[in-house]
């Protein structure tokens, strides 16, 4: 997988709660919004 760039990063795993922790960390303010919208509906 490393070989293919499917991997990003090892880690030690007595590092994993840690690592777990700053990803979520930084998304917890991430907020997605929703596309806007091209076309209205057209009155018939």
């Amino acid at each position: 997988a490393a070989e293919h760039g499917l991997v990003d990063d090892v880690i030690d795993p007595a590092d994993t709660r840690a690592a777990i922790a700053r990803g979520l960390n930084a998304l917890r303010d991430k907020r997605i919004e929703p596309p806007r919208r091209k076309h209205g509906n057209t009155p018939l």
